[in-house]
């Protein structure tokens, strides 16, 4: 029942007026005056005096000082209107039905409906702080941490040594424009819209799909994973060679050392990020600023420049112009097993700047993601490219790339005053030398003022990747989990704590780190990590492309600064990048993400995303059929589009069945659906959703259409709306299938007239006519119950599909991925407005469809329609109350589903339609359900003196047509007598719609039969007759049967006696189709 204000919003034209009138019998007037008690007083005595209460009167005085406020006019916009202004809470949460907005029938039809609120389980408050973090520290800081890595101290110096200062720095060039170029897809994508936890698996997924989402989520995951063992094991070695010199020993100094200390280090890493992500973040503020502190340290070291002539003999030998133009060129060797090049170079080194999702995989715990993703990593990307461009200058200014280390040859070329005092350091022809850029991965060290410090920054740079990983995993798992992708994660989705922790991710990240750091040798699968990374990173440059392509109005990120076909050069990057690294791995990346995508999109997730995927569907799809459209029809390209008659497609399950074996996934098939009288537009939609539901249950590629019959209820008002309308250009019904009508003897004579007439619209519109028979019938509409049944007359009567009323998009109906919105047809509209369309809102209550006496609209649940998919399709359909049907049922309903045992379709090709007659039973023989059946054709004789010449040319014509037939029978004898029984059981046909006389009612006009008329087509009658008699003769054990359809010639034959013409001719028979071309051509025999 209306409540609140339901009285103003009724309808009333004079809404207002009753509001301000409401307004006048309520309180006074607020008044602000700037006159003196007296005057106030005087005012008060003239409203005490003729003046009524409630209006105002002001002096001449008081229209100048004071101001009167009259709370009539005090109304808030919201209590003068239905409408709403735009608030920001109906567009925040998607899912939600807004009480605030009015529905399309408040507003059109002034009919005011109880707004509810969506009631949404109140979760228990979690307690604690929720700890949401800045750009600077959720970002930058966590960035800077990641690509300042251990690659910074360990590595750096040996890209300089291999590569020289030039193209050293153009393979830190090259690798920052990879990931600068990625950075700006991920912030275009970051700030279309807000983002939730899940980093880069949520950007990817929502972008362009569940598919590709859950591919690289799950990789990304397991690649994090295993990541923060190798940090690990970087970090205990680097501690081993920290304490080699002072003989500190655990195990055995060797693997076993690493195992413990590894152990122990992930542990603490673990209690760290259950304690919480504040913890977190102060432990990696202190971190990075132990990272800070070495390089500072290295850059005053190179100031300084050596302190002792040590430095010096190891390379150490300050800045130095001879040096530096030495080291600007390449110097190329073989090192590992490795004969290096700049791409083996630039494979080593890129692994070190692919720190750059490190804050966005934060994205849940950041204030506001699509500020400080961009802006946090764009800043680190800054600061470290500069950090490791100048670090490489410096180190090939001040260092040897080989030194030996030998302090007496020092010695000896400074006292012979030699003008290169290192000549005989740097001479390593003949021996092996181990210090200097080539050799020395301690060269930062060397440089350094203090040693020690360096140490402090790998150590540093490990642990914080480390906890980064630990960190950013579990929650990107917790993301993939809640949106149920994969089978068996829903479990690692629950959060705990304020700040929705995934604490068992973190369990699960340990398990798999701790597996790996027991295993200790992690150097074999560092390539594929690192491939993984750049696999993500490829799809993240994709999607921006591909969205900006898609051209969908959806497409509006914030961040302006990105280009799609610089995001196309980005995604090739990555992958050129992938396969530099190491062909086997990028080939095992890819191999991954294939089989991920595809098991995903073989479970098709009930997910809607609104994906630039889906976005390119639809300009896919226009751009097809408007190019279809510039495509001239040929016969040799003629394919059989069919609009069938199917009512609610789940009533009559072999009338679809037989249309989907001739369409076949290849063709155009359209169920056309008529209902009597007039339903709300959300009654449509839950009729057309439930439909395609179906279809997809049943792996049938049809579309779905709804004509009504207006007030009259007349079936062929909509049969005409539909052959009208449907299709669009070239995508349009050239055939129309009907079910015989079988009780056309008992049912009202009117919709025998209208059956008729549907035929004679078909025609008059160029459309094929085929109308199938199948002795037990085809509506099981009575017999099959649907689960979860609610009348439409319940949803009218007690305004239960007020969710339908509401005016919910794709996309609101969609952020959870729950949505069945997904099952509505392409191209429809999914707003579900309660409107009535005939105008009348309880036109519909007392209606029903065309084909029975109610409508039904079911809703099944996930779990039965996955079931569904590995079930035989007689499992699918049961009886009231869910009880199991009869074998024979089964065998009735799912008649053309069935592989038919051998045996023939007997093709009685009578006349020559344009070859549809012949066309439909070839298609139906490619079919696997009619695989064993031969085609035999059965044609008539011109003159029975002309038997063998009219068979040998039929052979001849089915030889040229390159149709495989078993036989061919010609009929010489059609114009012979019916036998009298044979006319007996047709003139009991007819019987009951014969009229006496040549006078008849008007009304009556072609719902009877009149003597004249049976005399006019005695021949025609006959000719059917004999068909009878020669059908029961040749085809009663036929696996199927195709006839040409008689022509009803307008104005010639009646309704009933064209219905008795099709009774003849099918009754009794095996499945029957009946079949009319348009005249045209649909075969031919040349090339």
């Amino acid at each position: 029942m209306p409540s609140g204000n339901s009285n103003r919003n009724s309808g009333d034209p004079h809404e207002l007026q009753d509001l301000l009138i409401d307004s006048r019998n309520s309180s006074g007037r607020f008044q602000v005056a700037k006159v003196g008690d007296n005057e106030a007083d005087a005012g008060d005595k003239e409203n005490n005096g003729s003046v009524p209460a409630g209006d105002t009167v002001l002096s001449a005085q008081q229209q100048y000082n004071t101001y009167v406020y009259d709370t009539r006019y005090a109304k808030s916009l919201g209590q003068l209107t239905r409408e709403a202004l735009p608030r920001a809470e109906n567009y925040r949460d998607l899912q939600s039905v807004h009480a605030h907005r009015p529905t399309l029938d408040e507003l059109h039809e002034a009919v005011f409906h109880e707004k509810t609120e969506a009631k949404v389980e109140d979760e228990p408050q979690k307690k604690g702080k929720v700890i949401k973090f800045g750009w600077l520290e959720g970002v930058f800081m966590r960035c800077l941490l990641n690509i300042w890595g251990v690659m910074l101290f360990l590595r750096l110096s040996w890209v300089i040594g291999q590569a020289g200062v030039g193209e050293g720095v153009a393979v830190i060039c090259l690798s920052n424009v990879v990931t600068l170029v990625t950075t700006l897809s991920m912030s275009a994508v970051s700030t279309n819209g807000q983002i939730k936890g899940g980093g880069i698996y949520y950007m990817i997924s929502r972008s362009l799909g569940p598919e590709f989402g859950g591919a690289i989520g799950l990789m990304f995951t397991l690649a994090n994973s295993i990541a923060v063992s190798m940090y690990i094991v970087g970090f205990c070695e680097s501690l081993q060679d920290l304490l080699r010199p002072f003989g500190a020993i655990i195990v055995d100094g060797a693997t076993n050392d690493i195992r413990v200390v590894g152990v122990i280090t992930l542990i603490a890493i673990l209690i760290l990020a259950i304690v919480g992500m504040d913890w977190v973040t102060r432990t990696q503020m202190v971190l990075l600023f132990v990272l800070i502190a070495s390089q500072f340290d290295f850059v005053i070291g190179s100031i300084i420049g050596p302190v002792d002539d040590e430095e010096i003999a190891k390379g150490f030998v300050g800045y130095n112009y001879e040096t530096f133009s030495i080291n600007l060129h390449a110097d190329y060797r073989h090192f590992e097993g490795v004969d290096h090049d700049f791409f083996s170079v630039f494979s080593v080194f890129f692994p070190a700047v692919t720190g750059i999702v490190a804050g966005a995989n934060l994205s849940g715990d950041l204030k506001d993601p699509s500020k400080a993703i961009p802006i946090g990593t764009l800043l680190a990307i800054a600061v470290t490219f500069l950090s490791y461009f100048g670090y490489a200058f410096m180190l090939g200014a001040c260092t040897l790339r080989d030194a030996s280390g030998n302090v007496t040859e020092y010695h000896l070329a400074l006292n012979e005053s030699l003008p290169d005092p290192w000549v005989y350091l740097k001479n390593c022809t003949d021996r092996t030398c181990s210090f200097g850029l080539e050799n020395d991965s301690q060269a930062m060290e060397l440089v350094s003022s203090w040693g020690p410090l360096i140490y402090g920054g790998c150590f540093a740079a490990t642990l914080s990747s480390a906890i980064a990983s630990l960190v950013g995993a579990p929650r990107v798992l917790q993301a993939l989990a809640k949106d149920k992708l994969y089978p068996l994660i829903g479990f690692f989705g629950e959060g705990y704590g304020a700040n929705n922790d995934p604490v068992r991710g973190y369990v699960l990240v340990f398990i798999i780190s701790l597996g790996c750091i027991l295993i200790a040798q992690l150097n074999a699968i560092a390539p594929l990590l690192s491939n993984f990374f750049l696999a993500a990173y490829a799809l993240i440059n994709f999607s921006v492309f591909h969205a900006s392509i898609s051209k969908s109005p959806g497409w509006r990120p914030a961040f302006r600064y990105y280009n799609a076909w610089v995001s196309l050069i980005g995604t090739l990057l990555c992958i050129a990048v992938m396969f530099l690294m190491s062909w086997w791995t990028a080939l095992i990346t890819l191999v991954v993400v294939v089989t991920l995508y595809l098991y995903v999109s073989y479970r098709k997730p009930e997910v809607n995303w609104g994906s630039s995927t889906q976005a390119q569907s639809f300009n896919t799809a226009l751009k097809s059929v408007q190019e279809l459209n510039q495509v001239e029809e040929h016969v040799k390209n003629y394919r059989p589009q069919i609009l069938v008659l199917t009512g609610i497609p789940s009533s009559r399950p072999p009338l679809v069945d037989f249309a989907n074996l001739i369409t076949k996934k290849l063709s155009l098939l359209i169920c056309g659906h008529i209902i009597k009288g007039c339903h709300s537009q959300g009654v449509h939609n839950a009729i057309t959703r439930k439909t395609y539901r179906w279809l997809r249950r049943h792996r049938v590629r049809a579309f779905y259409a709804i004509a009504e019959g207006g007030e009259d209820g007349k079936l062929e008002t909509g049969a005409r709306a539909l052959m009208t309308l449907v299709g669009l250009g070239k995508l349009r019904p050239n055939m129309l299938l009907m079910g015989f009508k079988g009780d056309w003897r008992t049912c009202d004579k009117e919709e025998v007239l209208q059956y008729f007439n549907i035929i004679h619209y078909a025609l008059d519109r160029y459309l094929a006519v085929g109308i199938l028979r199948v002795q037990d019938g085809l509506d099981y509409s009575n017999i099959i119950e649907d689960e979860e049944v609610i009348p439409i007359s319940s949803i009218e009567k007690k305004d239960a599909e007020e969710k339908l009323r509401r005016n919910q998009s794709a996309g609101q109906l969609s952020q959870d991925g729950t949505s069945s919105e997904g099952s509505s047809p392409p191209s429809s509209p999914k707003a579900e407005r309660g409107g009535n369309i005939c105008g009348d809102p309880s036109a519909g209550e007392n209606n029903h469809r065309a084909e029975s006496s109610h409508i039904s609209v079911s809703f099944r649940k996930k779990k039965r329609e996955g079931r569904a998919r590995k079930t035989s399709s007689a499992n699918i359909y049961f009886g009231p109350g869910g009880a199991a049907l009869s074998k024979d049922v089964l065998n009735n309903i799912t008649i053309f589903q069935r592989r038919q045992g051998k045996g023939t379709i007997d093709v009685w090709w009578l006349y020559d339609d344009g070859g549809l007659t012949l066309l439909i039973p070839y298609i139906l023989t490619t079919r696997s359900q009619f695989a064993g059946s031969k085609l035999r054709i059965f044609s008539l004789a011109n003159k029975k003196n002309e038997l063998e010449r009219d068979q040998r040319n039929m052979a001849a014509l089915l030889s040229k047509f390159r149709i495989d037939y078993s036989d061919v029978i010609v009929l010489p004898d059609i114009t012979k007598k019916a036998k009298e029984e044979t006319k007996k059981e047709f003139e009991a046909l007819i019987e009951p719609f014969r009229i006496k006389g040549a006078d008849i009612d008007e009304s009556q006009e072609g719902m009877v039969i009149k003597d004249s008329e049976l005399l006019a087509l005695k021949e025609k009658t006959n000719r059917h007759m004999r068909l009878r008699e020669l059908l029961l003769e040749h085809s009663t054990d036929a696996n199927f049967i195709v006839m040409t359809l008689p022509m009803p010639r307008k104005g010639t034959v009646s309704a009933p006696l064209y219905m008795a013409w099709l009774e003849t001719l099918t009754r009794g028979m095996p499945p029957f189709l009946i079949l009319r071309g348009n005249q045209t051509s649909v075969l031919t025999f040349y090339s």
